[in-house]
């Protein structure tokens, strides 16, 4: 079928937009309009419009904004076809008219739904009945209450292969069949596919029911059983308990996702309306673009077995791809061997509140099972773990989330393995140069330190890397994947730093001498000679004579420097930015806490200087 404009005008003109918010969310008459809380945030204060005149609801407090269709796909999470249709039926107005074959199709849905309808009704009859007796101690034990087996419609499969067969014979077999609701086996009569179960219906976003879970009530294999995949039921696009979710994650602010059934039912009866969760398979990229279009960040809580764990970690590498700017996962880990039915029968509400709010976000939970994969003590296994970071990160198909996380990974790498900052030490507290009992004053900040920040840190710090490297070609190859994706400068000093890295990277036995005759036959003779007069550089790195465990150490902090100063740089700008466009308070507490982190960087490398004047005034002294 083909919606025009003028058939979606027609809707929106014959529904009246304030009864139907009305129905789920309390209006007063303000005026020409409408107003009440918003059901998309939580407040206090009404800030939510509706309008009826103009056809549209506005909320002054979040921007939620929209017509008729998009309360229903936003607030009630239906899909635009079935918003589309069940506005439709409301206002008495015909869609219009489909192709013979996509008119079969609807035909032989609604048939189908009828047949979900009618067995779902059979089994919650069954359950009240004599012979779901077990069924019902099963739900005791479980501490799930009939009210909420009513509301989710849960029911009982008796042990038979023919009851459920019997009961809704009118359909006939082969459509029973198609349901999913018997077993077809070549050679003999179609039977009972659910018998001896709990069930529990698995209803679509307009709260059809379109499939079954089946749970034993004793011991047995499998634990579990769904319906296959039919017209109506597709596993991998659908979420368990999408129907009741979706509105309640609009008030909530989140949507959690656990593993199964009675985990999502506990935590409903609980108080926590908003979980959902897949059906016997891994969270698939479809079912992550339904999380998404109910919220940006959705949180994972699986079990806190190993299995749990598991299937949470092949989430976050599923996710990787589809990652947007603001579109992520969070995870919250599970007490171990609990999964959330337990624990809120165990603690309650409090108890998987407290677990939530220690949510970690996806790229920390990628960060930590690398890191804890394998052991680290070697620069083999440690260049593993870089190269897994980056193939991770590389995977992100948006380019500023890639880059993100490529930085971010790369922060933290040189975080847990690169030296930290050196603290500043008073001169008259360290270990004297020379022999000789007497110690000279504390040496002053020389201009050289202060200047630091002012000059152009990249430059002036790349220069100083540079001509350390040239000093000492065989400390290259510790920083080798670092210097061979710099991009920190241009022109001819870009150039240099270039050759250098893969002259160093052909022949790693070649000392400062053959470096610079290799240089000076490739063109750079004068550049390279003058980072070599740069003894006034102000670091150990850069001089003729220094200690080798003093210059590694101190240019181990340099590259640490040059490659964190450029990130935070940008991460600032786009701070401020974001400040200056909208001033909130997550805003300006990311501004300072850049800025915190910039002048950390600068104390780091203003410590590297001023070590190394103490150093030459001391030499001074001494001569």
């Amino acid at each position: 079928m083909t919606l025009t404009p003028q058939f979606l005008d027609e809707l929106r003109a014959r529904t009246s937009l304030s009864t139907l918010v009305g129905k789920t969310t309390k209006l007063q008459k303000a005026g020409r309009e409408y107003k009440g809380c918003c059901p998309f945030h939580n407040e206090k204060t009404p800030s939510f419009y509706v309008n009826d005149a103009k056809g549209f609801y506005h909320c002054f407090g979040c921007s939620a904004h929209g017509d008729a269709i998009r309360w229903m796909t936003d607030q009630r999470g239906l899909p635009f076809m079935d918003a589309v249709k069940e506005l439709a039926q409301a206002a008495g107005l015909e869609l219009p008219a489909m192709d013979r074959q996509s008119a079969e199709k609807a035909e032989r849905a609604k048939g189908l739904h009828d047949v979900m309808a009618d067995a779902a009704a059979w089994f919650a009859e069954q359950l009240g009945g004599i012979a779901g007796a077990e069924a019902r101690a099963l739900l005791d034990r479980r501490a799930i209450t009939p009210e909420t087996a009513r509301v989710f419609g849960m029911g009982f499969a008796p042990d038979s292969r023919g009851k459920l067969k019997t009961a809704l014979k009118t359909y006939g077999d082969p459509m029973l069949v198609e349901a999913g609701m018997l077993i077809q086996v070549e050679g003999k009569d179609p039977y009972d596919r659910f018998r001896g179960r709990l069930m529990i219906p698995i209803r679509d976003a307009r709260g059809r029911t379109i499939a079954f879970g089946g749970r034993i009530l004793n011991q047995g294999e499998p634990k579990y059983l769904n319906s296959p995949d039919t017209p109506l039921f597709d596993k991998g696009r659908t979420l368990y308990n999408l129907d009741r979710a979706a509105p309640a994650s609009r008030k909530a602010g989140r949507v959690i996702v656990v593993e199964g059934y009675m985990d999502v039912i506990a935590l409903a009866q609980a108080g926590i309306g908003e979980a959902v969760a897949p059906l016997g398979t891994a969270l698939t990229e479809a079912q992550l673009e339904r999380l998404w279009r109910m919220t940006d960040v959705p949180i994972l809580c699986f079990d806190g077995d190993a299995a749990g764990q598991k299937a949470a970690l092949r989430a976050a590498h599923r996710a990787l791809p589809l990652l947007a700017p603001g579109r992520s996962l969070s995870f919250a880990t599970l007490p171990a061997g609990q999964d959330p039915d337990d624990l809120v029968r165990a603690r309650g509400a409090a108890g998987m509140e407290a677990v939530l709010r220690e949510a970690e976000p996806l790229v920390q939970r990628l960060w930590a099972s690398e890191l804890a994969a394998e052991a680290l003590d070697t620069p083999e296994q440690r260049a593993g773990l870089r190269q897994r970071l980056n193939e991770a990160a590389g995977t992100i198909a948006d380019p500023s989330v890639r880059s993100e996380y490529q930085s971010e990974f790369r922060r933290r790498f040189d975080l847990q393995f690169a030296r930290g900052p050196r603290p500043f030490v008073p001169f008259e507290k360290r270990a004297p140069f020379k022999k000789g009992a007497w110690k000279p004053p504390i040496a002053p900040v020389g201009a050289e330190a202060k200047a630091v920040g002012s000059a152009g840190i990249d430059r002036v710090l790349a220069k100083a890397v540079l001509a350390g490297l040239i000093r000492h070609p065989a400390e290259i190859a510790r920083h080798v994947e670092i210097l061979s994706s710099l991009r920190l400068v241009d022109g001819a000093l870009g150039r240099l730093f270039e050759a250098v890295v893969d002259l160093a990277l052909e022949d790693q036995a070649l000392d400062s001498a053959r470096l610079l005759t290799i240089l000076a036959r490739s063109g750079f003779d004068g550049v390279a000679s003058d980072l070599l007069r740069a003894d006034s550089m102000p670091y150990s790195f850069t001089m003729k004579i220094a200690d080798p465990v003093i210059v590694r150490s101190d240019l181990d902090e340099a590259i640490a420097i040059l490659i964190a100063r450029p990130e935070v740089d940008a991460a600032l700008g786009e701070a401020t930015a974001a400040m200056q466009a909208r001033f909130t308070d997550e805003a300006f507490e990311r501004q300072v806490a850049l800025v915190r982190e910039k002048q950390a960087l600068d104390v780091r490398l203003a410590n590297l200087v001023q070590a190394n004047e103490d150093a030459r005034a001391l030499g001074a002294e001494g001569d």
